[in-house]
């Protein structure tokens, strides 16, 4: 199997890519063609190497994949064509998107800048064939886009104004907008125009999805004076976006608090206002999933076992169903951030229990530690004392 370029065969691989990992350079630079894809459900540029005879994929990307992550020991380095060296931190089993296909290969974790680099061991075990003439790259008769960052970002298009706009004086609004032409990108971050009709107006920097029917441009009136915006006019620009390491929260108007927050029955109209502007204003203290827990990092908390030995115990049998619900719901936590991958003499057993509303709640059995642990105490005063010292207040 091999892929064309110009015509001519892409060369094999002599060597196992451990003998000798290396690359054209680190980074592509303003010549390089990238074609747009994802890794393990990552969206971010490719760089196309055909000076490699290996597969990268940056270390911060691979980070976020720890379930994936193979780490190594320090023995392997990455080389380039200009003798730059790089450390090579292990290896990923990556799910690699191109196009609508999606393959699976185990690549290696580099400290490389550009987000991705697809060698020549990539492109010759998928049977693709790079066309540098059309600027495309073909797999399985589906032909993919490539394009150089130097050519994507010296063309930043235009965002018009989808409808017109009067924007009070010193105020701001968003105003939707449309690109001026589809491009090859699906996320842009737009900003100020280069040339602006109206001078007192500024456009703040966002990141958008041009798929989407409107782009939400933020535009503030400096002036004491209201400013219109006419109906296909151009109120910003938008830039491609090199690499994104974790999908944008849809756009939307409306605050997102839950919706049992929203329903207050009972109250008045006036009411129902004041309630919802104070729940608007201090709308961060609610959680909006079960994900969205929180932290409090003020202090640590010290379990007391004194002297006694380290607590450690097996881990019980689950059923098949059980243990991929299980390995599920550790994944969920590790993506979240909510627990950390650790070694140490501590273990406690794992207990699955069923909800009311049959979801299921991930335990721990600490019985054995809570045996051991050493209580804080904290004495209270007797509640009767207490309703006695109040008695005759208001």
């Amino acid at each position: 199997m091999y892929g064309r370029l110009k015509g001519q065969r892409l060369p094999f691989l002599n060597k196992a890519p451990e003998e000798g990992l290396k690359v054209s350079a680190l980074c592509g630079g303003r010549n390089g063609l990238y074609l747009e894809g994802s890794v393990c459900g990552i969206p971010c540029l490719m760089l196309v190497d055909t000076g490699a005879n290996v597969t990268l994929v940056r270390t911060d990307l691979a980070q976020k994949l720890k379930k994936n992550f193979i780490y190594t020991a320090p023995k392997i380095s990455l080389k380039t064509t200009t003798g730059e060296k790089a450390e090579i931190h292990g290896k990923l089993d990556a799910a690699i998107e191109c196009g609508s296909r999606k393959f699976q290969r185990r690549i290696y974790v580099a400290d490389i800048t550009d987000p991705c680099i697809l060698g020549l061991d990539f492109l010759q075990k998928f049977n693709f064939t790079v066309d540098l003439e059309k600027k495309e790259i073909r797999t399985g008769g589906e032909e993919i886009p490539l394009f150089s960052a130097s050519a994507e970002h010296s063309k930043l298009c235009s965002v018009l104004a989808k409808e017109k706009t009067i924007i009070p004086a010193r105020s701001e609004c968003l105003i939707p907008g449309v690109p001026e032409v589809s491009g090859k990108f699906k996320y842009v971050v737009t900003d100020f125009p280069s040339q602006v009709s109206q001078k007192g107006v500024l456009v703040a920097a966002t990141h958008v999805d041009l798929k989407r029917e409107a782009i939400p441009v933020r535009v503030l009136n400096l002036d004491n004076k209201p400013k219109t915006v006419d109906k296909g006019a151009a109120i910003a620009t938008c830039e491609p976006v090199v690499d994104i390491v974790a999908r944008p929260q849809e756009f939307s108007e409306s605050l997102r608090l839950p919706s049992i927050l929203e329903n207050l029955e009972g109250l008045n109209e006036e009411q129902r206002t004041s309630v919802k502007e104070l729940l608007q204003e201090f709308q961060k203290l609610f959680s909006t999933s079960d994900s969205d827990v929180g932290r409090c990092n003020m202090t640590q908390h010290r379990i007391n076992t004194g002297n006694h030995p380290p607590i450690k115990q097996y881990p019980r049998r689950l059923p098949l169903a059980k243990k991929e619900e299980a390995e599920r719901l550790v994944k969920e936590m590790v993506d979240n951030g909510i627990i950390e991958e650790s070694s140490g003499p501590w273990a406690s057993p794992i207990v699955l229990v069923k909800k009311k509303d049959g979801s299921t709640c991930f335990c721990v059995d600490y019985r054995k530690l809570n045996e051991i642990t050493i209580k804080d105490s904290y004495p209270l005063p007797r509640i009767d004392d207490n309703l006695d010292a109040l008695n005759g207040s208001q």
